[in-house]
C-alpha cells in the first residue's frame, strides 16, 4: 500500500497508528532538516555542514511543509487510538501550528537580538558540535563558511523589513552594535570558532590536522570577520538610524503587530489568553507576592516596607558575589544538594548526569542571568546548567539557590532529561514541547524547593519570592510594551519596583522581552496552571495524595499543551480514586 493509501484507509486501528507515526517522524524530520544547530544539539550529526535556511522563500516553504502535515494529522480519526496516542495527535497539531505562527509572524525581518543573534548563536556552536575525525572537522568547516552566507540573508531581511517599516529599538540595536565591535576586536585565534583547534588528535594524520587548521582559520579569515565587519557597518548606518525609540519598544509599533502579538501568545501559552487578561493576573500575583515578601522581610530585616526590603537586599555588599569562581561554586552546592534530595520527591528520576557551565566572554555581558541547555540524545552531552559569573559583584548570593533549583534540579533538568528517556513516544514529544509546560515547571520547583528544605535561609528564600515577583511582572510588563504601549523605561521601572535583581539583570530581561514577544509570559501562566492542578488532586484524594505519585504523572508524557496536561492529571486523579475505593 502506496503512503497515500495508507493516510487514508482508517478502517484499521493498527493503521491509524501507523500513520500517526509517520506524520510524527516526518514532522521530526522536517523540524530537524530546517533546524541544523538543534538537530547538532541533539546528536544528530547528518546536519553538522549547514546552518538554517533564513531566506523568505525558504520560510514559505516551510510553512507549506507544516501545512501540509496538519491535514495529514487531521485525517487520523481518534476512534481506536490509545490515550498516548491521543495526546501525540494533540501535542503535534499544537506544535505545527506554533511553527507556523511563529514563521508567519516574520520576527526574522526586524529584530535586532543581543542575547541569540548570530553573534552570539555562531560562537555557542562548537561546545554543541565535538570534532571527533576528519569527516566530522570538513563538515564543520562547510558550516562555518555558511556563516557569511547566512549574516548576508538575515541582513536581507532586515533591509526588507525596513522597507515594510519594521525595525527593532535603537537599544537592542546599539548592544549588538557593541557585540559585534568587541569581537571584531579580537585577533581570530581569540574567537570560540577557533576553539576546536585546541583538541589535539593524536589519531589525526599531520596532513589531516593541518588542512582542518588551514581550513577552519581560512573561513574565519576570508569569510567570517569581513561578514562581521559588513554587518557592523550595516547596523550602524542602515538600521540604527531608523530604529524606534526606547518609547515604542513593543511589537504593537511594527505593521500587524498586534496580530502577531496574540499568535505569539497561543505559540507559548498553548491558551487563547487576550494580553488584558494576563495583564490583570500579572498584577494579581505581584501583590500577593508583595505581601509575602513582607513576611519574609520582617524576619530577615525587620520591616515589611517593600522599598525598604529592596534596599536592603541591592546595598548590603554582603549579599553579592565577589569572584566569578563563588558564583560557580555555589551553583555547583545546590546542584548537589537538589540531587540528593529529589528521590523522596519524585518516583522516576533522570538517568543523564547535569552539570555546572559558566558561560563564555562572546555572551555574559548582554546574556540573561543563566540557563538550561538540554543533553544530546545520543549521550555525547550531559545536561548543562549555564551561569553568567560577569560582574560579580551585580550579582545577588541570595537569588543563586532559586536560580539553580529552576535551571537543574528539580527544575528544567529533571523535566527535560525524563521527557527524553521516555519510551514509546514519538521523537519530538520526548526532545520538545510547550513552552509553558517546559517554564511553567522550573517555576513551579523555585516554590517546591522550598517544601523540600533545599533554601539555606530565610533570606535565600526572599530571592525565591523575588524570582517569583520577577515573573508575574513579567505578565505585567510583556503585555504592557506590546499590548497597551509602554516604554522601555516604564518596563524596566516596574521590575525595578517589584522585584530584587540587580538594575543590570533587569535591563538585560526587558530587551530580551522586547525581542522575544510573548516567551516570557509562559513562565507564570505555566505555573499556576501547574499549582492549580496540584491543589486539585490534593483535594479530590485527600489522605491518598501522593506528591511523588504526582511528579510522575505531570512529567511522564513530555512537555504537553496545557489543556492537555490538564486531562492527563484528571485521568490520574480518576484513576486513584477507582483504585482506593475499589
Amino acid at each position: 500500500m502506496d503512503q497515500r493509501n495508507r493516510e487514508l484507509h482508517l478502517e484499521d486501528p493498527q493503521d491509524k497508528r501507523e500513520s500517526l507515526t509517520a506524520v510524527s517522524n516526518d514532522y521530526w524530520e522536517t523540524l530537524k532538516r530546517n533546524e541544523p544547530v538543534y538537530a547538532t544539539s541533539l546528536g544528530d550529526r547528518r546536519y553538522d555542514d549547514r546552518l538554517a535556511d533564513i531566506t523568505l522563500e525558504h520560510r514559505k516553504k516551510t510553512i507549506q511543509e507544516y501545512q501540509s502535515l496538519i491535514q495529514r494529522a487531521k485525517r487520523i480519526a481518534e476512534s481506536n487510538l490509545t490515550e498516548s496516542e491521543k495526546q501525540t495527535k494533540t501535542a503535534l497539531l499544537v506544535e505545527l501550528q506554533s511553527q507556523i505562527d511563529h514563521l508567519e509572524c516574520w520576527l526574522e525581518d526586524w529584530v535586532v537580538d543581543p542575547l541569540r543573534g548570530p553573534q552570539v548563536d555562531f560562537l555557542n556552536i562548537e561546545s554543541l558540535q565535538p570534532v571527533r575525525n576528519p569527516n566530522e572537522a570538513a563538515m564543520m568547516v562547510r558550516r562555518w563558511r555558511a556563516m557569511a552566507p547566512y549574516l548576508r540573508d538575515h541582513m536581507e531581511n532586515l533591509s526588507r523589513g525596513l522597507s515594510e517599516g519594521k525595525i527593532s529599538i535603537s537599544a537592542c540595536i546599539e548592544k549588538v552594535i557593541e557585540e559585534v565591535r568587541d569581537l571584531l576586536s579580537k585577533p581570530e585565534e581569540e574567537w570560540a570558532l577557533l576553539h576546536p583547534l585546541k583538541v589535539k588528535h593524536e589519531n589525526w594524520s599531520e596532513d589531516e590536522r593541518e588542512k582542518f587548521s588551514v581550513d577552519l582559520t581560512g573561513s574565519m579569515r576570508d569569510l567570517i570577520r569581513p561578514a562581521f565587519a559588513q554587518y557592523y557597518e550595516f547596523l550602524n548606518f542602515k538600521i540604527l538610524p531608523h530604529a524606534r525609540t526606547a518609547q515604542n519598544p513593543g511589537i504593537m509599533h511594527v505593521p500587524g503587530g498586534a496580530d502577531a502579538y496574540r499568535r505569539l501568545i497561543k505559540m507559548h501559552t498553548s491558551l487563547g489568553l487576550l494580553p488584558e487578561e494576563i495583564h490583570r493576573t500579572g498584577l494579581v500575583e505581584v501583590a500577593k507576592i508583595n505581601r509575602e515578601m513582607g513576611d519574609v522581610g520582617e524576619k530577615v530585616f525587620g520591616t515589611r516596607n517593600r522599598k525598604e526590603i529592596l534596599n536592603h537586599l541591592r546595598t548590603d555588599p554582603t549579599l553579592f558575589f565577589s569572584t566569578r569562581d563563588d558564583i560557580a561554586q555555589k551553583a555547583e552546592k545546590a546542584l548537589a544538594k537538589a540531587k540528593a534530595a529529589i528521590p523522596k520527591w519524585f518516583g522516576r528520576l533522570p538517568l543523564t548526569d547535569c552539570e555546572v557551565v559558566r558561560m563564555e566572554e562572546h555572551e555574559e555581558k548582554h546574556s540573561t542571568i543563566a540557563y538550561y541547555m538540554p543533553a544530546a540524545a545520543d549521550g555525547s552531552r550531559p545536561g548543562r546548567y549555564y551561569i553568567n559569573t560577569y560582574a560579580p559583584e551585580t550579582r545577588p548570593r541570595y537569588e543563586a539557590e532559586a536560580l539553580a533549583y529552576h535551571e537543574s534540579i528539580p527544575g528544567h533538568h529533571l523535566q527535560i532529561a525524563i521527557s527524553q528517556e521516555l519510551k514509546d513516544i514519538p521523537e519530538f514529544r520526548k526532545q520538545s514541547g510547550v513552552t509553558a509546560f517546559v517554564e511553567g515547571w522550573g517555576l513551579y520547583t523555585e516554590r517546591l524547593a522550598n517544601e523540600m528544605g533545599l533554601y539555606t535561609s530565610d533570606i535565600d528564600r526572599i530571592g525565591m519570592l523575588s524570582y517569583d515577583s520577577w515573573r508575574a511582572c513579567r505578565l505585567v510588563v510583556d503585555t504592557g510594551m506590546h499590548a497597551m504601549g509602554w516604554s522601555r523605561d516604564r518596563a524596566i521601572e516596574f521590575m525595578w519596583e517589584n522585584s530584587a535583581l540587580a538594575k543590570n539583570n533587569i535591563v538585560n530581561e526587558v530587551d530580551r522581552y522586547i525581542c522575544w514577544p510573548g516567551q516570557a509570559l509562559a513562565y507564570k501562566t505555566g505555573q499556576l496552571a501547574i499549582i492549580g492542578l496540584r491543589n486539585r488532586a490534593e483535594s479530590m484524594l485527600g489522605d491518598h495524595f501522593d506528591i511523588s505519585e504526582f511528579h510522575d504523572a505531570l512529567l511522564n508524557n513530555g512537555a504537553l499543551p496545557l489543556k492537555a496536561l490538564e486531562n492527563v492529571i484528571d485521568r490520574y486523579v480518576m484513576l486513584k480514586r477507582g483504585e482506593k475505593s475499589g
